[in-house]
């Protein structure tokens, strides 16, 4: 990168950060920047500012929002009997966009990998619990992505709930063993979402 002025060079390696972003797409990134019109590289860098000063998270579910509680927290229509449990906030905006449910969601904030060093207390699980035992939950929806890390945290959820009576589902199959959520289409999400089944330990 030494044909690059400094200034160039260190927007690349900010890009080259980001998740999935190769050597290669930061230089074109970079490159996009210097050839954007001041005002227009300007309102980028206003609305990266505005994200980080305004966007915060959600005191129940842990979606993203710009208020103490998220729109879907808030909603008046949602089924507040239903919890999905999902890994990440893209995981959210998938099954959103299904249309297909209409209840509430918590946001775990990760999987649980003793080798990565994320334990359940790394997580907001003790939030959940508290959820389903003070709101009167009926049914708690496992959307946990189907991999090795989804499968335990899932199975821990499941023994920490298990005794409360709780309902508990999990996503139908029909997502192929490894996948994530954030990657589905949008019919087989629905579709795992609409056959859920109860779950087993």
């Amino acid at each position: 990168m030494g044909a690059y002025p400094q200034s160039v060079i260190k927007l690349i390696n900010e890009f080259g950060k980001m998740p999935g972003i190769g050597q290669k797409t930061a230089e074109r990134l970079a490159c996009y920047i210097l050839k954007l019109p001041v005002e227009e590289a300007m309102q980028l860098a206003y609305t990266i500012r505005d994200v980080k000063k305004l966007v915060k998270i959600c005191s129940v579910c842990f979606n993203i929002s710009e208020n103490e509680l998220c729109q879907i927290c808030t909603d008046a229509n949602r089924d507040k009997s239903k919890i999905c449990v999902i890994e990440q906030v893209p995981d959210l905006l998938v099954i959103e966009k299904t249309g297909t449910y209409r209840g509430l969601y918590h946001i775990l904030q990760g999987h649980i990998s003793p080798l990565d060093g994320v334990t359940p207390e790394s997580l907001t699980i003790e939030k959940l619990l508290r959820r389903v035992k003070e709101d009167h939950v009926r049914e708690v929806i496992m959307a946990m992505n189907l991999n090795m890390e989804g499968d335990t945290t899932a199975l821990y959820l499941y023994k920490q709930l298990h005794a409360s009576g709780v309902q508990i589902t999990r996503l139908a199959r029909g997502l192929p063993t490894g996948s994530y959520l954030e990657y589905a289409s949008t019919a087989i999400v629905a579709d795992a979402i609409n056959c859920r089944s109860e779950m087993m330990p």
